[in-house]
């Protein structure tokens, strides 16, 4: 099983009693979606599942990838590791499966899956990481496959 985790791109800051869920990219991070977006095409399979926040932001970071995804709560801004994992059915789950997401939830699910203790990772806005749960002969272990920055693409 393969999970990738895409933190959104730079969003707008947050403004007096504006809704969080309502802030959408800068022109910066429209840039920073459009590269990763690229990135990403070339080297996901065809039948990766998407699953994306509801919140403006991370539905404008997965727009220019041009493939289908579901919005899904469970990954919404502070639902926390337990939700977004239940929704990829890890450890369980088959294929591909892509999240794009938020801080601290990525970083805590790193943290957690790659035995780094309670301190969240950090993910730079726009930034992927991509796991591999593998089948070893002492246990299932999981794998960086990559780390990518659209600054660096």
């Amino acid at each position: 099983m393969d999970l990738v985790l895409w933190r959104h791109a730079e969003a707008v800051e947050r403004e007096g009693d504006a809704h969080d869920l309502q802030r959408g990219l800068t022109p910066r991070g429209e840039r920073q979606a459009v590269r990763m977006a690229a990135w990403l095409d070339r080297h996901l399979p065809e039948g990766a599942r998407i699953w994306v926040s509801p919140a403006l932001r991370t539905q404008q970071t997965v727009a220019p990838l041009g493939r289908k995804f579901k919005t899904a709560p469970s990954v919404a801004p502070d639902l926390g590791v337990d939700a977004l994992l239940t929704q990829v059915q890890w450890p369980h789950g088959k294929g591909c499966h892509v999240v794009v997401g938020h801080q601290p939830t990525l970083g805590l699910t790193l943290a957690r899956l790659l035995g780094g203790g309670a301190e969240e990772f950090a993910v730079k806005k726009g930034a992927v990481w991509w796991l591999r749960l593998r089948a070893r002969e002492f246990g299932p272990q999981v794998a960086v496959i990559s780390v990518q920055s659209p600054d660096m693409l």
